[in-house]
């Protein structure tokens, strides 16, 4: 997200919001939307998509899909640390998404459905692996460290920490294990990949693949533009093909040339429950826009709204990610739906 006052608050120019909801046909943009927050009081349960950030963002490094020196993935650490970040006796910890829910209430009673989100030392293992894509194995292994000081009794990892103050008559402690659940497997996990990955020097179970094509750019992009339901893209680059994906078999009814002129595309079966159709951009210059909708067979009706996809010009490489963009186009993972 750009331009929202939490930018502005952090000094940034955007950041990777936690989840952005699917379009609909009220929608402007993901921008405008709300996402659910769990396990919060009714009436406070739902929050503006542009202010809900999570440090899940940090798993495109991990995974090869950006660089970490991406500027919009700087971005996005300095807003989760200016947010979540919790600095404990132990070292840091993150919180999973601010205003979370899920943890004992602030004076000490147990969470009942309602509460108070706390620290996930899981996390701090997360920002350590991050750490070492960047280059920065000793804030990594002082990461790890961390981690390992949030160990209970055992040596088992909890869930999640204190990290209010101390409440001796409920064995709560600053950094110490909250009544959250111990051992978290997936914490043990996460502590076992880090200590490889640190003796490897790298992130052991980064897909090469993913890695060459995305942060460093050295695959070839493969011509096609993806269009579904819940992935709505704004654009799709000039000589593209542009593939509607469902869940249903349809007529898609399209045209580019504002409706004067209409054809139809009968979608194909993938055999796994998807459906396709493939829309030809070829032919059709920078600023043309291709709208359509859809006729349900088995349903026997129309869908009942126009959707609009906008042809720009070729993509262009970005020298910091390495991913091809379209020039003009959005690093949003949403679209946005258009009306005749």
């Amino acid at each position: 997200m750009s331009g929202t006052d939490l930018a502005r608050r952090c000094g940034v120019d955007g950041y990777y919001v936690r989840i952005a909801p699917p379009d609909t046909a009220e929608a402007g943009s993901p921008g405008k939307g709300f996402v659910p927050i769990k396990n919060r009081p009714p009436g406070s349960s739902r929050e503006p998509a542009r202010e809900v950030v999570s440090p899940d963002a940090l798993a495109l490094v991990r995974f090869g899909l950006r660089s970490p020196d991406d500027p919009r993935i700087r971005d996005t650490v300095r807003v989760i640390d200016e947010l979540l970040k919790a600095d404990l006796p132990p070292g840091p910890a993150w919180y999973r998404y601010n205003d979370d829910g899920y943890g004992e209430h602030d004076d000490g009673s147990p969470f009942d459905g309602t509460g108070t989100g706390r620290p996930w030392p899981l996390i701090t293992g997360e920002r350590a692996h991050y750490e070492l894509v960047a280059g920065r194995k000793a804030e990594a292994a002082r990461l790890l460290r961390a981690l390992e000081g949030f160990m209970g009794e055992g040596l088992l990892i909890p869930e999640q920490v204190w990290d209010g103050k101390a409440i001796p008559e409920r064995g709560l402690y600053p950094g110490r294990p909250s009544g959250s659940a111990m051992p978290l497997v997936w914490a043990h996990a996460e502590y076992v990949k880090l200590r490889r990955s640190l003796e490897d020097g790298a992130v052991f179970d980064a897909p090469p693949q993913t890695k060459a094509r995305y942060a460093d750019g050295k695959a070839a992009r493969v011509p096609r533009s993806i269009w579904r339901f819940n992935h709505k893209c704004r654009s799709a680059p000039e000589g593209d093909t542009l593939r509607v994906e469902l869940l249903a078999p349809a007529v898609v009814h399209w045209s580019a040339d504002g409706w004067r002129t209409a054809r139809d595309a009968e979608t194909r079966e993938t055999g796994l429950g998807v459906f396709y159709a493939d829309l030809p951009l070829a032919g059709l210059p920078d600023g043309a826009r291709v709208e359509f909708t859809f006729f349900w067979p088995q349903a026997g009706r129309w869908e009942g709204s126009d959707f609009g996809v906008d042809v720009v010009a070729a993509a262009v490489t970005t020298a910091q990610t390495g991913v091809r963009l379209p020039a003009g186009g959005s690093r949003s993972l949403s679209g946005f739906v258009s009306k005749k």
